[in-house]
């Protein structure tokens, strides 16, 4: 028997919120969905659809502070892109930033929209994200680090990511 053989040590856990306990594990269960390889049968539409909100949510969080006009511009775009009802979208939203806050980087979503994604798709994501950083009417320099970062995981072309970029912008917007 080695000196590792038999080691198990113990850590006493206070559990003095279960509830709390229970939505981390939900959270858990369902982050480990989205970084297992993806069926070959079935795209994971619940996962593409929570990934593209966490990098949305990520933009909105991005810059010093977040607006109104900026989750307003997520949940619209979340209703319209995947077609789900208001109560849908508001699950989706509060998912999306439980999932962001407990994320370390961005690589495990945009790995899965990679994998899922094509190319038209994926430049459509970055336009979205530029819509949500347009919502507030200025663009910071954090958010506009997070959306080259995110363009370059996402293997965006530089052109793309310009043309995607001027569709996002308001007309009025100088």
């Amino acid at each position: 028997m080695t000196w590792m053989e038999g080691y198990a040590p113990t850590i006493p856990v206070r559990n003095k919120n279960l509830k709390q306990t229970t939505m981390l594990n939900k959270l858990t269960d369902f982050l480990s969905t989205i970084i297992a390889p993806a069926s070959v049968e079935a795209r994971p539409e619940h996962t593409l659809q929570l990934a593209t909100a966490v990098l949305l949510i990520e933009v909105m969080r991005s810059d010093a502070e977040s607006t109104g006009e900026e989750q307003a511009t997520i949940l619209d775009i979340l209703k319209d892109r995947f077609q789900l009802a208001d109560a849908e979208v508001a699950q989706l939203s509060e998912l999306g930033h439980q999932t962001a806050k407990a994320a370390n980087d961005l690589h495990q979503f945009t790995s899965l929209i990679n994998r899922e994604l094509e190319l038209s798709e994926k430049v459509r994501i970055i336009e979205y994200m530029w819509q949500v950083a347009y919502a507030d009417r200025q663009i910071s320099a954090h958010e506009n680090h997070l959306m080259r970062k995110t363009a370059d995981l996402l293997h965006i072309s530089h052109g793309d990511y310009v043309t995607a970029r001027m569709r996002a912008k308001p007309v009025d917007l100088k």
